[in-house]
Parts: C-alpha cells; sequence; structure tokens
C-alpha cells in the first residue's frame, strides 16, 4: 500500500447531497458555463474536484458548501463558501487562485463512492459512520479518491494524507493518532507532496522507528539507479537525524483493480531493501 497515494496539493470539495454520478463532478447536470468554469480553474491548479456530503441521513434544506484546500510549505490553508444556485460555484475559481486561509482544523474525507465501486461503499459507509459520531464537523463521505482497492480509503486534506485498508476499529485509532500528529506505518498509503518512492521510504521509517508528525520526516536526496531507489531522509528530534532507505521497485502482475472495472492493469510495489540511521 506504502508509495500510492495520488500526488497533489490542492483539493475542491463540493458538497452535493443527491446522487453522484459514477465520474463524480464531471456528471453532475449543473449549469454548463458554471461547470467548464470550474473545471477549468481546478486543472489549471492542478486540483482535484470531489463531491462531499455528511454521512447517513441528509437534508436538502438551506445552502450547501463548497471549499478550496492548499497543502503548502508555509502551512495548511482553506477557504470555504456556501451555494444555492450552480451559478454560486463560480466562486470557487477565485478561491483557487487566492492564498485561503491559515488555522482551520483537517477535513477527513472517507470515500464512499458506490457508483464508481462497490467496495468503496460496502467498506467505506462504516468507517464514515463511525468517524461522524466520534468527528462529526470533520468528516465528510466523498466520491472517488484513488485506490479503490484499498479500501476503506480516507484521505486527510489539506495535510495531503492518504491512510488505506481500513474498518471501523481501525479507522477511529489511526484519525485519532493523526489529529495528535502521530501518523503510523500501518493503513498510510502516503504523502500526497511526494513521489511514490519517496513516500514508500517514509512510510518504511515509520514502521522501523515508530509514529512521526505529518512533516517530522523530509526527504533530502532522491538517488535511482533502475529498479533501486535510495530515499534520504531527514528526521526531526526525538527522531533519526538521518535516515538511509534502499528500495527495489516490483511491477505486479495484471490483475482486476476494481470491482467495476474489467480490465486488468499492473502496478509498482516498492519492497524496502534497506533502512538504517547515517
Amino acid at each position: 500500500m506504502a508509495g500510492t497515494a495520488p500526488r497533489g496539493f490542492a483539493w475542491v470539495l463540493i458538497e452535493h447531497r443527491g446522487g453522484w454520478p459514477i465520474n463524480g463532478f464531471d456528471g453532475l447536470d449543473i449549469e454548463p458555463q458554471t461547470k467548464a468554469l470550474v473545471f477549468s480553474a481546478a486543472q489549471a491548479a492542478r486540483a482535484r474536484i470531489v463531491l462531499i456530503r455528511r454521512h447517513g441521513r441528509r437534508s436538502h434544506e438551506g445552502p450547501s458548501r463548497w471549499a478550496v484546500l492548499h497543502h503548502e510549505n508555509s502551512g495548511c490553508r482553506q477557504r470555504w463558501g456556501t451555494w444555492a444556485r450552480d451559478e454560486d460555484l463560480a466562486e470557487i475559481a477565485g478561491a483557487l487562485r487566492a492564498t485561503g486561509e491559515l488555522g482551520h482544523p483537517p477535513v477527513i474525507l472517507v470515500c464512499a463512492h458506490g457508483q464508481h465501486d462497490a467496495c468503496c461503499a460496502v467498506r467505506g459507509r462504516p468507517v464514515g459512520r463511525a468517524l461522524s459520531e466520534r468527528w462529526p464537523e470533520l468528516v465528510w463521505e466523498c466520491t472517488h479518491v484513488g485506490g479503490d482497492r484499498f479500501a476503506a480509503n480516507v484521505v486527510v486534506v489539506p495535510d495531503g494524507v492518504y491512510y488505506g485498508g481500513l474498518d471501523a476499529g481501525s479507522a477511529l485509532t489511526t484519525l485519532d493518532e493523526h489529529l495528535a500528529d502521530r501518523v503510523r506505518a500501518e493503513h498510510l498509503r502516503g504523502y500526497t507532496d511526494l513521489l511514490p518512492p519517496q513516500q514508500a521510504a517514509v512510510a518504511a521509517a515509520l514502521g522501523r522507528f515508530g509514529p512521526a508528525g505529518r512533516n517530522d520526516y523530509t526527504v533530502t536526496e532522491t538517488v535511482r539507479h533502475g529498479d533501486h531507489w535510495r530515499i534520504l531522509l531527514t528526521g526531526r528530534p526525538p527522531h533519526p537525524g538521518h535516515v538511509d532507505v534502499e528500495l527495489k521497485a516490483r511491477r505486479q502482475p495484471p490483475c482486476q483493480l476494481t470491482c467495476r472495472g474489467p480490465a486488468t492493469s499492473s502496478t509498482t510495489v516498492y519492497e524496502t531493501i534497506s533502512i538504517h540511521i547515517v
């Protein structure tokens, strides 16, 4: 699972209380010019558009919410708004170009997009229920986030941390630790600001030396020789100061990666060859 978080620094969240099309925002029947504006602005910012809703029975009264979230070196920034008419979503384009505000709590997204993949609904909704009961203001169910084979998937944004293979119990433990700034290797898919082998190296360090804060390890050197990778990490105290991780990339045999997708595909996994303090 380590090394499978899709790369990204920005997210657009749009609350949609009705049914979710199989292709999410692309399939929504909304005003065409507004839809094109939001889509092009998100493309320009390399932002992922995700539909969201609260778990359980949903009221259709009152305006829905939208958000633009950025992961930056200076901190995680958010901007929130509401929409009652399709045209109100045009504000997202401006928010994508703006800085956003610091200080907001993170958003916990639980993929429960059954139209995209049945496993996401079957495994995601119990996780969404458990997390919503614990943190009702932070948790949203969402459309496809990638990696259906790892359902239930949870993404913390704009921290940019992907977790997978969760059930209700492990989700509560994992997110409780995350919100205390302790990321564990178990269930970690990766950090979205890192390349796949770098994600795998951080997961290896967390597995060897124990949980650490989201920004406690930074990648300071990445070297590739064919299918071998050498990643040097710098850690903040009390974690090891310098960690050298060697990985080997292996292509998996083709297999069916999603319940709905009949085609087979091959994926890359990163095997830890060695890890030591330097």
